[in-house]
């Protein structure tokens, strides 16, 4: 989703935070605010074919759930990845095991899908500095030439086409995805 300045870079995080929510989200980085633009189709089919498919494998046994558009405020921004997996035990609960609205840590999977006029590096920096606060993982999908840009603490990122097959949870270890299984729903014929 495109991300451009909505408002004045004046407001510090706790103010943005008592803003009322829009739809599309707004997202606070870096001191700036940026206001996300609706998905189109392409962006809307991968997203819900990546909740849908981590959420089949991941919650029957209890092991991660992923959230479409869910924000996370941590480290002094607030982010509106477009799918945050959490492993089963991280998610935020209230004492009576309700789920929390606010989730003020990092996701440990946070996948974000490139729209078009969207800038990438903003894209690439909000998932660097997901991965910089405790992330374990980071996907950077770009429908324009079927590529996923792979993120993990430690390590350069990798480009992974075609039949390769993708880095996912450790948690999800017996699960296998190559880049052709995801864009492949983007075919409806």
């Amino acid at each position: 989703m495109t991300l451009s300045p909505q408002l004045s870079a004046n407001l510090c995080l706790e103010e943005f935070l008592q803003l009322p929510e829009t739809q599309p989200a707004r997202e606070y980085l870096d001191s700036q605010i940026y206001q996300k633009q609706m998905p189109q189709g392409e962006h809307s089919t991968l997203q819900s074919f990546l909740v849908t498919s981590i959420n089949e494998i991941a919650k029957p046994a209890k092991l991660a759930y992923a959230f479409p558009e869910l924000r996370c405020t941590f480290g002094g921004m607030s982010l509106v990845p477009d799918v945050a997996v959490f492993e089963w035990f991280r998610i935020p609960l209230h004492p009576n095991g309700r789920i929390a609205n606010k989730f003020e840590i990092p996701p440990d999977w946070i996948i974000e899908i490139l729209s078009p006029e969207q800038s990438p590096n903003r894209v690439i920096r909000k998932i660097t500095f997901s991965i910089q606060n405790g992330a374990k993982l980071g996907w950077f999908l770009d429908s324009n030439d079927e590529s996923i840009m792979v993120f993990q603490p430690n390590q350069l990122p990798e480009i992974k086409q075609g039949k390769d097959t993708l880095s996912i949870l450790n948690v999800l270890e017996n699960w296998q995805l190559s880049v052709e299984d995801i864009f492949s729903c983007l075919s409806f014929t």
